[in-house]
């Protein structure tokens, strides 16, 4: 028996005040850090303008419901590869080359756009659509079946990887990463699973021993560029490279490592650390706030990622859950990554530590990624007797 009497449309407060939190926390942070006398710019009140921005998004997005969100798909993605072909053939007048990489259009009033940024949210709408669709055709499953999602999957993944590979690496990462998620939540057998993923270990093993020993056939046959190497060797042997490719790990282990358990308190920093505000915040934190902060900043990433995991669990919409676990891939691959390079358990690739680090495209695409759950909250609704949604 189903009630008519449902419950009405609401905002998710409870992702509202763990946005709010890493909004503090950004804001602490990179008003440290940018005390530093390398930074002249106001980095904290441009933040502020980005999350400005960011709520703009979401309060876009959360109008979109389940239906308008699969119809916007494909154009979304669709319009994702484009920014991403443009990005290649564009004159450096509109896309610069930086840091050695052609990453970003210069647009006026915004600064720098990085289109790969809302990619990410794309590829995730585009993998729940393309699972949802493949399940609602082929209600039986069978080992054709899940070998056929498997290769949708792959070939929906590999139109912006291709694309993106020689100039970011690091974003690259994060597409695989968010394709694992939506694979293992997609019912592929493990018959399947199993032995392709024994495959890619094996494969990555075999690329690691060719970057050690023999980095000039990645470079020939794959355009792997000799900086992605450094950052390798670098990581591996960081003091080795102190004075070039391993600089910023060995101040950063310095920093953090400094700050001991309690830190050394708020504004205090005595390490210079180039970049600080962006990739290596995690390290301003380190070193200001010690294992205590650290740990409470790792712990605002759990908590937002247990709500996500709630709200798909508790949506009986397919796709919405799909959405959740893309999101959930995105944003904790993001944080073990940086979190991990500035410690020295990774190596160092340039991502961005979500909601804290400075940068508009990174904390916009990760507000784009949270809209999308605010969406599904905002539309779901419980009935009473009732276990649909």
């Amino acid at each position: 028996m189903t009630s008519s009497k449902n419950t009405n449309s609401k905002l998710d407060y409870s992702l509202v005040f763990i946005l709010l939190l890493l909004f503090l926390a950004s804001c602490v942070s990179i008003y440290s850090a940018q005390a530093s006398g390398q930074y002249v710019g106001n980095f904290l009140l441009k933040q502020v303008i980005n999350y400005a921005i960011g709520c703009g998004i979401i309060a876009v997005v959360i109008r979109l419901d389940s239906d308008q969100l699969k119809k916007l798909t494909w154009y979304a993605y669709g319009v994702g590869i484009f920014l991403l072909i443009f990005l290649i053939i564009a004159p450096e007048s509109i896309a610069p080359v930086k840091n050695g990489a052609k990453n970003w259009f210069q647009v006026p009033v915004l600064g720098s756009l990085q289109p790969s940024e809302f990619v990410k949210v794309f590829l995730i709408l585009a993998l729940a659509k393309g699972i949802d669709s493949h399940h609602q055709k082929h209600q039986v499953k069978t080992i054709s079946s899940d070998f056929l999602l498997l290769i949708k999957l792959g070939v929906i993944t590999m139109g912006p990887l291709a694309l993106l590979i020689k100039e970011d690496l690091g974003t690259s990462l994060v597409f695989l990463a968010i394709l694992l998620g939506m694979i293992f939540i997609s019912g592929i057998t493990w018959k399947l699973l199993v032995p392709i993923f024994s495959f890619g270990t094996a494969m990555i093993s075999v690329i690691f021993y060719f970057v050690l020993l023999k980095p000039e056939i990645l470079e020939k046959y794959l355009g792997v560029r000799p900086y992605q190497f450094n950052r390798i060797y670098s990581w591996l042997d960081p003091y080795n490279f102190q004075s070039s490719t391993g600089y910023q790990l060995t101040r950063s282990l310095l920093a953090i490592g400094s700050g001991q358990t309690g830190g050394k308190g708020y504004g205090n920093r005595e390490v210079y650390l180039p970049e600080s505000h962006t990739d290596f915040i995690f390290s301003v934190v380190g070193e200001e706030f010690g294992f205590i902060g650290a740990s409470v900043l790792v712990s605002l990433f759990f908590l937002l990622i247990y709500h996500i995991t709630k709200v798909g669990m508790e949506t009986k919409n397919n796709f919405y859950t799909y959405i959740c676990v893309g999101v959930i891939s995105m944003i904790t691959f993001h944080v073990f990554q940086n979190i991990g390079m500035t410690i020295g358990v990774l190596p160092i690739t340039g991502i961005p530590l979500p909601f804290i680090s400075y940068g508009g495209s990174s904390l916009m695409g990760n507000m784009l990624g949270i809209g999308l759950i605010f969406s599904i909250r905002y539309h779901y609704k419980k009935y009473m007797f009732s276990t649909s949604a």
